[in-house]
């Protein structure tokens, strides 16, 4: 009940910061937008460019909220000085920073809800608007399937819970929301570039390195597991066995980074 409580309050506070009335609106009139970019697609390409264009708002906006919102909701707690209030009752650390995360994982799913739904309908406008103009044998190759759309924002949604945490472990040891967030944002594009390591430890022939390199391919995510809007917008059937791979990947470290977060906010001085 007390991670509930926490985790319901976080959620009221998120929905009523600016950043993410902002985010939001932007996110989903970029996905709008995507409409009046049709000069340059035409038939399925301009379907598949809509999914695209939709897909990389999605992941961008929704990584940038994930980092901003976290942090700034962390530290609102210890500049406030409510978390001393919070924790000198019966409640613990691990259920402080477990209430904020599950509270920040609840405004992430409004998020992604907001921009699934504006991404169909975006798609279903203009698949109803292209398929008066061409024959049903063109139109029943290679269409956006609905389904692959939702998985793929259930994904991505295990991604930005992943940020979260990371978020929350800059967070758990840091000073101030500046750092957390800039080193947080260096971390995601860390996590991007995280295949690399993986490359460079297939193809090394130094065992040093290639232990070094095999050591941070375990440490660190690997986001390129999550990229799957290539998938969504070749009109392909997603594979499932990605779906439960990325989701089973992400939960794993939704737990690990979760624990390291409690346990470095266990050590800190408040």
């Amino acid at each position: 009940m007390r991670l509930f409580l926490i985790a319901q309050n976080t959620l009221k506070e998120a929905v009523r910061q600016k950043i993410f009335h902002f985010v939001v609106l932007l996110s989903i009139g970029l996905i709008v937008g995507s409409l009046f970019f049709r000069e340059f697609n035409f038939g399925i390409s301009e379907i598949k460019f809509i999914v695209d264009f939709g897909s990389g708002a999605i992941t961008f906006f929704g990584s940038m909220l994930a980092v901003v919102v976290t942090a700034q909701l962390f530290f609102a707690e210890i500049e406030n000085r409510t978390v001393q209030t919070l924790l000198s009752k019966p409640v613990y650390r691990a259920e402080f920073i477990l209430g904020k995360f599950c509270g920040i994982l609840f405004v992430l799913f409004i998020f992604m809800v907001l921009m699934t739904i504006s991404l169909i309908l975006v798609i279903g406008i203009r698949e109803a608007a292209i398929y008066s103009q061409i024959s049903e044998e063109i139109y029943s190759k290679g269409w956006i399937r609905y389904g692959d759309v939702v998985l793929f924002s259930v994904v991505q949604w295990v991604k930005f819970g992943i940020i979260s945490a990371l978020t929350l472990l800059i967070g758990s040891f840091s000073r101030s929301s500046l750092y957390t967030i800039t080193m947080s944002f260096f971390l995601v594009i860390i996590c991007h570039l995280q295949y690399l390591a993986q490359e460079g430890w297939s193809v090394t022939s130094i065992w040093l390195l290639q232990g070094m390199l095999q050591f941070f391919s375990y440490l660190i995510p690997n986001f390129q597991i999550f990229n799957l809007g290539d998938w969504v917008a070749s009109g392909e059937a997603l594979p499932y066995s990605m779906v439960w791979q990325a989701g089973a990947y992400g939960i794993v470290y939704w737990i690990s980074v979760s624990c390291l977060a409690i346990y470095s906010f266990s050590k800190r001085e408040i």
